[in-house]
């Protein structure tokens, strides 16, 4: 148990920042999945810009590092159906 103000402070940040954290790379994981789940190769070009703002922002947030993030729009790119 934090014994200064400060710690307790910390604790409730580092808590916040905990769920926030979750919630955003929830949301990144079930947009990936959608775009590989699609079948249609029309339908999967029109979602790539969206699922790589996604990422993007999950970078720019720190959810994901920068090298993560250009690895896995890569593969989405490099799929049969992503292009």
């Amino acid at each position: 148990m934090p014994t200064h103000k400060s710690a307790w402070k910390r604790r409730r940040q580092d808590e916040k920042r905990r769920i926030q954290n979750r919630t955003h790379r929830s949301y990144l994981r079930t947009a990936i999945k959608a775009f590989k789940a699609l079948e249609d190769p029309g339908a999967a070009g029109e979602q790539l810009p969206g699922v790589v703002s996604v990422i993007d922002k999950m970078v720019q947030k720190g959810i994901i590092h920068h090298r993560t993030a250009a690895r896995v729009k890569s593969r989405l790119a490099k799929r049969p159906h992503g292009a």
